[in-house]
């Protein structure tokens, strides 16, 4: 069994309230288990207007394909982040 585990920093540069910024962080966590079909859970900064830490969990039993799933995870963020 393979466990993959990945956490990131995201800015929130356009979050107005807290309000504002759960409403967006909601919304990513529903296209991360959609898209790639892992466990996601906001993890730090709950309360900072202008940053959030999300992890990321997969269980497979084929290492490539964890490791895959979690660069194209990455590249997710990455585009996330320019259209954040």
């Amino acid at each position: 069994m393979i466990v993959g585990a990945l956490c990131i920093k995201v800015a929130m540069r356009s979050s107005r309230s807290l309000k504002d910024k759960r409403r967006i962080i909601k919304s990513l966590k529903n296209r991360i288990r959609n898209k790639f079909d892992v466990s996601v859970s906001e993890t730090d900064s709950q309360d900072n207007l202008r940053c959030s830490e999300i992890s990321v969990a997969m269980v497979g039993t084929d290492r490539q394909y964890v490791n895959s799933a979690l660069t194209s995870l990455i590249n997710f963020f990455r585009f996330f982040h320019r259209w954040n």
